[in-house]
């Protein structure tokens, strides 16, 4: 029902390592999003009617009989029957092969834009019904190209008062966005932007509305082949602060407006048009707040269904605007350390259910403890005495243990404190365990951060070895990948206490 889309991933520091990662990065996201297409995660919105029940479908319907509700459609001029025949033609529309014969009836769409344009206001709800059970057609043939004479009526509707019209209206703008990219410049030209603006901010205390303008917004941006001009245009259309001031749950309305609009900010940010103009309207601070809120309900134990809906887009906005200029000029819109706490917490609550969520969680934290400036966030991280339970997670794969090492990388490599500090949280039994994992790249991280802390500190060194360390590093040496070989090598041979005899023959 809800989109999930790719999203820039921030990897450790420099080299080639760097690039490794980036490139294992956009293979992965390539694979979600032909996952996501598959399993029709972005999809397309049918609503329902008061009359009808949720999994309500006709039966097929004889071609006779469509061809015979259409002229009736057609030739009928009582406007009180037309409306009943316009009901019969839109139910008959719930069934798919009923959209096809009436596509191929000459003049069908004009027809229905006749009639949702015409002077009944019940006519022109049923015409309107009948073309969003097309929009959400399954036949490749029933686009939205078929479908394009009825968007310049359907887009200025939205300024109308009628809350059931008006989100009748977004529903199928939004089904008809993710057809092409044609589609898309189309109502970009015809001015929907604008429109949707103005809507929200019409219907502003209507929350099914708000949820529709979410929903129709995050399609019209989601593609990956999203043009240039559609994100600068909504960045500087005044919707910002719109979407913002809706990330207040509603206890009585539910999540779906709070995750549709968490979506388009999603959107809005891994686009990396201008991130600066993003943080500048409070987004991050925005982002940061309702996660800090989450994450204390989550730690209660209180974790409403779909929950993981709404944190997943807030974790992506927040991880790319940490990537929008260096974190020191970010910090007046990340000064609640509650924040790492949440990240700390949605891992231990999703971990089993949800471990994607967790390695994005733990992503976020990964982004705002990798900057030269990010002293603040690692000291905070042992103020707070998370450090623990972020060594907890390394025995889990689904790359939460990789994004784990990288956080504890970025501590470390702020020098000999930190580096005593996470010793002491200990983490060197940890390290012994991750070099001993068959993932390759689990224990390539491994042995960068024991490097680190090493180097630090001769004392961390000889307790990694009455740790039982050293049988470990000196097995590591029989690996097939020479990467792996020659970083335990240098370690034995460079950084552990001169009165342990190291054999270092099998490296040669």
């Amino acid at each position: 029902m809800w989109r999930l889309n790719a999203v820039r991933h921030k990897a450790g520091r420099q080299g080639s390592d760097l690039e490794e990662f980036k490139f294992k990065r956009r293979e992965h996201e390539k694979e979600l999003r032909r996952a996501r297409k598959d399993s029709q995660l972005v999809s397309k919105r049918l609503l329902l009617n008061d009359d009808e029940e949720e999994d309500g479908t006709m039966d097929t319907l004889a071609s006779d009989r469509v061809v015979e509700l259409f002229n009736i459609v057609r030739h009928g001029r009582d406007l009180v029957k037309k409306e009943a025949d316009l009901r019969a033609l839109r139910k008959a529309l719930r069934s798919p092969s009923a959209h096809l014969i009436l596509i191929k009836q000459p003049n069908s769409i004009a027809i229905l834009v006749t009639n949702l344009c015409g002077p009944n206001p019940q006519c022109r709800l049923e015409a309107a019904r009948c073309l969003h059970e097309l929009s959400h057609s399954p036949h490749s043939e029933v686009d939205s190209l078929r479908l394009r004479q009825a968007t310049p009526y359907l887009i200025t509707f939205l300024s109308g008062q009628s809350p059931k019209f008006t989100e009748l209206c977004l529903y199928t703008l939004g089904n008809m966005c993710p057809d092409s990219e044609n589609v898309r410049d189309m109502l970009l030209a015809q001015g929907i932007i604008p429109a949707l603006n103005n809507c929200i901010q019409i219907h502003r205390t209507n929350l099914a509305v708000v949820e529709a303008v979410g929903f129709t917004l995050s399609q019209l941006i989601s593609a990956n082949y999203v043009t240039g001009t559609i994100i600068p245009a909504v960045l500087a259309s005044g919707l910002i602060p719109r979407l913002l001031s809706v990330l207040t749950p509603d206890s009585q309305f539910g999540l779906g407006p709070v995750i549709e609009c968490a979506w388009c900010l999603h959107y809005l940010a891994c686009s990396n048009v201008d991130n600066g103009a993003l943080v500048a309207q409070g987004t991050l601070l925005h982002c940061t707040s309702l996660l800090v809120t989450l994450g204390v309900a989550v730690a209660k134990g209180s974790i409403e269904e779909g929950i993981e809906l709404l944190i997943w887009p807030l974790l992506r906005c927040v991880g790319n605007l940490l990537l929008s200029g260096p974190l020191g000029a970010l910090q007046p819109q990340l000064n609640d350390s509650r924040l790492l706490a949440a990240l700390c917490a949605f891992p231990q609550a999703f971990l089993q259910t949800h471990p994607a969520l967790a390695r994005e969680s733990i992503w976020v934290l990964n982004n705002l403890t990798a900057a030269a400036d990010s002293s603040v966030f690692c000291s905070a991280l042992f103020y707070l005495n998370l450090v623990p339970a972020l060594i907890q997670l390394l025995p889990f794969s689904h790359g939460i243990n990789i994004m784990v090492l990288r956080v504890l990388g970025n501590i470390a490599h702020q020098g000999r404190e930190y580096c005593l500090h996470l010793a002491q949280a200990g983490l060197l039994p940890a390290l012994c365990a991750t070099l001993k994992m068959a993932d390759t790249e689990v224990v390539t991280f491994s042995l960068e951060v024991l490097g680190q802390l090493m180097a630090s500190d001769p004392q961390l060194a000889e307790e990694f070895v009455r740790q039982s360390g050293l049988p470990v590093l000196e097995a590591i040496q029989y690996s097939n990948q020479e990467t792996i070989r020659l970083r335990a090598t240098h370690l034995l041979e460079h950084h552990l206490p001169p009165h342990c005899t190291v054999d270092t023959s099998a490296s040669q």
